[in-house]
Parts: C-alpha cells; sequence; structure tokens
C-alpha cells in the first residue's frame, strides 16, 4: 500500500492505524453497518449450538469442543484480516487508495474506543433519571442494576469504563502496531488488520461463552484463557503508561506499585489491574459488592482514599482514555521515524 512517495512503508502503516483511530472517534460504530463482530458473534453462537448438541455434558468433549471453536474463529478471524491486507498490498495506481481505505475501515472496525465513551456519557446524562440511567447503564455492564442508586450506577460506569478501555481499546490498539512492526520485516507476515482481528475474535468469544456456569463452565475455557494471554501485555503497558498522561506524572511509580497492590486479590489478571489504574490516575475509588444474577460478589477496594464515583470522576476516566490514545500512537509514529 502507498500512501504517498513521502512516507516510508513502514511509516505508511502506522499513518493507517492513526487514520483508523480518527475515524473510531468521528463515527464509532454506526448501528446500520455490518459489523465483523456480529459476523464472529454468528459463527460462534452457530459453534457453540453444535456443541452442546454433540457433546451433551460431557467436560471433556466440551472442553475440546471449546478449543476447536477458539482456533476456528480466531484463526478465520485472523486469515480474514490478513487476506484484506494482502489484497489491499497487491493493488496499484488509484486502486492502492481504495485498498489502504479498505485497510482503514477494516482496523477501526476493531476500535471500540468512541463506543464505550459514547455508552458511558448516555448514562451520566441520564442522571438523576435513576430508571432511565439503570436502562442505559444494563446494556454496557454484566451486573444487576434494577436496585442501584446514583452513587452506585457512576462506579459502575467508572469501572466498565476502565476495564473496556483495555479490552475495547488499548488491546486491539497494541496489536495493530505489532502487526505494524511485523511488517517491517515482510508485508507477506500477518499486519495489523489480521492481529487486531484476532484479538477481536478472541475478546468475542470471552464476552459470549467466558462464564463459569452450565456448559460454559467447559465449553468456554479456551477462549477465556486465549483473551486472558492476548489482553495480559496491553494491560501492564496501560498501568505504566497511564501516569504519564495522568496529574501527577511524576508520581508514576509509587501510583504503579500501588495499582498493582491493590489488583492482588481480583481473579482477573487483567480486569481488576485495568480499574485499579485508572482509579489511582482519575483519583476515583472503585470495587465493594456488586450483584450479578441475584449472587453477590465482592470485588477489592481501590484508590481506597480517593472519593467515591462521581461525574467529574467519571468524565476523567473518559478523558485520560483519549490522551492515552494519542500517547500511544505518537510514541509508535515517532519510534519509527527515529530508528
Amino acid at each position: 500500500m502507498t500512501l504517498s512517495p513521502f512516507f516510508s512503508p513502514s511509516l505508511q502503516s502506522y499513518l493507517l492505524v492513526a487514520a483508523a483511530a480518527i475515524l473510531d472517534q468521528a463515527l464509532g460504530d454506526p448501528r446500520r453497518w455490518l459489523h465483523p463482530v456480529e459476523l464472529i458473534g454468528w459463527g460462534i453462537n452457530r459453534s457453540r449450538n453444535i456443541a452442546e448438541r454433540r457433546a451433551a455434558s460431557n467436560p471433556l468433549a466440551l472442553r475440546l469442543s471449546g478449543g476447536i471453536i477458539t482456533t476456528t474463529i480466531v484463526g478465520g478471524a485472523t486469515l480474514t484480516g490478513w487476506g484484506i491486507e494482502q489484497v489491499a498490498h497487491n493493488q496499484i495506481g488509484a486502486l492502492q487508495w481504495l485498498g489502504s481505505l479498505v485497510v482503514v475501515i477494516s482496523l477501526a472496525s476493531a476500535l471500540a474506543g468512541q463506543s464505550l465513551k459514547k455508552a458511558v456519557n448516555e448514562v451520566i446524562e441520564a442522571l438523576p433519571n435513576l430508571d432511565e440511567a439503570r436502562g442505559k447503564l444494563s446494556w454496557i455492564v454484566g451486573r444487576d442494576t434494577a436496585e442501584l442508586g446514583e452513587q452506585n450506577i457512576l462506579r459502575a460506569a467508572a469501572e466498565t469504563a476502565s476495564e473496556n478501555a483495555v479490552d475495547g481499546l488499548f488491546a486491539p490498539l497494541f496489536w495493530m502496531l505489532s502487526g505494524c512492526a511485523l511488517w517491517q520485516f515482510s508485508p507477506l507476515l500477518p499486519g495489523p488488520v489480521a492481529l487486531a482481528w484476532m484479538f477481536k475474535a478472541s475478546s468475542t468469544l470471552d464476552s459470549m461463552l467466558g462464564y463459569r456456569r452450565g456448559s460454559l463452565r467447559w465449553l468456554g475455557t479456551a477462549g477465556a484463557k486465549l483473551d486472558d494471554l492476548l489482553t495480559w501485555l496491553p494491560c501492564r503497558l496501560v498501568v505504566l503508561s497511564l501516569p504519564m498522561v495522568s496529574r501527577p506524572w511524576h508520581q508514576a511509580p509509587k501510583i504503579i506499585r500501588t495499582a498493582f497492590k491493590d489488583a492482588a486479590s481480583d481473579p482477573s489478571p487483567n480486569a481488576g489491574l485495568s480499574e485499579a489504574i485508572f482509579a489511582h490516575c482519575a483519583g476515583v475509588q472503585m470495587g465493594g459488592h456488586n450483584t450479578y444474577q441475584g449472587i453477590v460478589v465482592e470485588k477489592p477496594t481501590l484508590a481506597q482514599q480517593a472519593p467515591h464515583a462521581n461525574r467529574e470522576g467519571v468524565e476523567n476516566i473518559l478523558r485520560l482514555i483519549s490522551r492515552l490514545e494519542i500517547a500511544w500512537i505518537s510514541i509508535a509514529i515517532v519510534s519509527n521515524l527515529l530508528i
């Protein structure tokens, strides 16, 4: 793909990612457009129905089926992304620009930054109408929302913004930039679309099958483990870099240590840590008890000395997400220029 003779091929791949981030911020996920995640979700549902029918309640058969589903869905998404890249690479003349546009749109489809901000803002704007705020919140969280008061609604908004910033934005962005780095060795290697869609497929598998109930206790194991693995490094890069775009940035080492300490007792290897670093950088207390399908789950308290979640705190989290996205892309482009 050639955007301009003034840019090196390796730099152009990073510029495509930057363009995708701008497109995501401008449009989000238009509801009338067919989204790749919808196709991935359709494939997961079909595979789940077949697996549960054939494996019945046999744990071993369900685990094996889950492994096959994970390999098929993630592998298929990766190959599709790689195919888009290769077709775009092999165009000439004006078609090169069309190929680049397809790549940018494909990359933007893997980013959920604007959609996350819009969903969280809708919850905040619905307050003080509790019924409306609870309804909007129920679309973006897994906890029970019917009995939540305003303070707990705001805490839930802060927590989902913090956790999904990693899952929906920074993890796919990390894999995009990793794909750009691979392209510096050879354009035949999986690039930003392939790796971003790889992560997106894994994340969708975890969100649809990664539950510890019924047959999913075994069927969803492979997808959940893969998602944890693919999110592990991006999550920790967020922890290391977020204090640099917050205030006071010179306290970064202390904030990072405290975030790791706070999240140590969370059963998730990534969710608690992503919430903890945003809690400390935005000055918002998170954690406490949540109810899931009537079952109370006690989560560790994060940033215990900070004020309880409020509008300003949630809005500060959203601002930090935007700053860090710009920082990651800028560092990647500058690093490429220097190298």
